[in-house]
């Protein structure tokens, strides 16, 4: 295993890699833009604008920000694993939908104490529901991409049955498909004024701190990291590399449900059934990050800029779906720079393999 001053490098070129990335599509954005007809000078004006000028844009960043960092560690630690978490999404609607019934239930707590159990169950939530593709992953085999898909669908069909049908037994609103109103001692307080900017974003920080210092400073982390590397080795080493991506997945499971958590006791003070969406994105934000939880705050800064200033861009005659495609164009300029990255070792590869055919052939 590399030393810290020799992982620098590595770092520091992944991280202006990442720069180069955003530029790039920022740059291909702007031809669009151009190509649409609109002024791409005005249409980044007022994305700016929209994300970072005044209270409230910056609330509204970080707003937007909050949920895609933790939902960004959770793909980040199962990627570190050797493993492609698509399944965020669906932890984050179990994990908000558990976390916002115990905070409907009105248990009468002091915020003190209401908050964090209300936090802890979504948890929970989440991790159950990360920890079963990384069984299923230890045990069986089956692939996690396929059995993520799967429980997000599985989740999604689960929230929205419960919402619908069991207000009998839990405090949920059919005609709004979603949980009741969350009491005021289990809401996520308000951090900055005249703004919906809530404790979540706080919660997303120390997340990725706790993240980092986990992946680089203790012994799971190095297991984390070794399993992701080569589970032959990791197990030749005497790590058992099946617990530790069932436990990688648990964990990553935590970040989403916190994320959801974060929505529905923070912003909207209950769960709606109907999924937000930001799973997905959360992928994007862990691949520009290269899943380096530090990096992570700011590619969920950038995406969440990009939310947040997307409606401002109608000012300048630019609909707002033109964030998506420079999201999808800074995902894409990432994967090719990576792959750029990759070329010098593939072609020696390439190299060594020809040159072992034709000692083969030579012997023969």
């Amino acid at each position: 295993m590399r030393t810290r001053f020799q992982r620098t490098p590595d770092a520091l070129v992944g991280t202006l890699g990442s720069v180069g990335a955003v530029l790039i599509a920022l740059i291909l954005g702007a031809l669009v833009i151009r190509i649409s007809g609109s002024d791409p000078v005005a249409a980044y004006r007022a994305l700016y604008d929209g994300a970072f000028v005044g209270r409230r844009s910056i609330g509204d960043t970080l707003i937007y920000a909050a949920p895609l960092i933790l939902g960004g560690l959770a793909f980040a630690i199962a990627a570190r694993a050797g493993l492609f978490n698509i399944g965020i999404e669906g932890q984050l609607v179990v994990g908000g939908f558990a976390g916002a019934v115990v905070g409907a239930w009105d248990l009468g707590l002091p915020p003190i104490v209401y908050v964090p159990l209300a936090l802890l169950a979504a948890a929970a939530a989440g991790a159950v529901w990360g920890f079963i593709p990384g069984f299923l992953r230890a045990r069986t085999g089956a692939h996690e991409v396929i059995t993520t898909i799967m429980l997000n669908y599985l989740a999604f069909r689960l929230i929205t049955y419960l919402s619908l049908n069991r207000d009998d037994v839990l405090p949920v609103d059919p005609n709004a498909v979603a949980t009741n109103r969350v009491a005021d001692a289990a809401r996520l307080p308000r951090i900055l004024e005249g703004t919906r900017l809530h404790a979540g974003f706080i919660i997303a920080i120390i997340g990725a701190l706790a993240l980092w210092f986990v992946l680089y400073r203790t012994a799971f982390g190095y297991k984390v990291r070794t399993v992701g590397l080569s589970r032959g080795a990791s197990a030749y080493g005497g790590i058992n590399w099946g617990t530790t991506i069932m436990v990688a997945m648990a964990v990553a499971g935590v970040f989403a449900g916190l994320a959801g958590a974060g929505e529905a006791l923070g912003l909207h003070g209950r769960h709606y059934s109907a999924p937000p969406g930001y799973g997905f994105t959360a992928i994007a934000v862990g691949l520009v990050g290269r899943n380096n939880p530090l990096a992570i705050i700011l590619s969920g800064l950038l995406f969440g800029a990009l939310s947040a200033g997307a409606p401002a861009m109608q000012s300048a005659d630019v609909s707002k779906e033109i964030v998506l495609v420079i999201q999808g164009l800074i995902i894409l300029a990432v994967a090719a720079l990576d792959v750029l990255g990759r070329l010098p070792a593939i072609r020696a590869r390439m190299a060594r393999r020809a040159a072992t055919r034709r000692a083969a052939r030579a012997g023969a």
